[in-house]
């Protein structure tokens, strides 16, 4: 199973990349553990910028701009 976090302090940039994500995963096909990572301390061990997207442990996205929907959707494929 795939595991997908999401970082962020919980702006709407963050929310809105957890709502990609999920997206994604939904209009793949594809089953995962999606969680939230909101505390600096973990954010920090991947990425200094936010929003970030980490894919089973490695960093995929961060910062802005966000990604487009097909771009987190070719990301999380990757991993798949």
């Amino acid at each position: 199973m795939l595991e997908i976090k999401v970082l962020g302090p919980g702006c709407a940039n963050c929310h809105k990349m957890e709502e990609m994500a999920k997206t994604a995963l939904r209009e793949l096909g594809l089953d995962a553990r999606v969680e939230k990572i909101s505390e600096i301390q973990e954010i920090m061990k991947y990425t200094m910028s936010t929003p970030g997207l980490v894919v089973n442990g490695k960093l995929k996205h961060s910062g802005k701009p966000l990604p487009v929907l097909e771009k987190v959707k070719a990301l999380i494929k990757e991993e798949a």
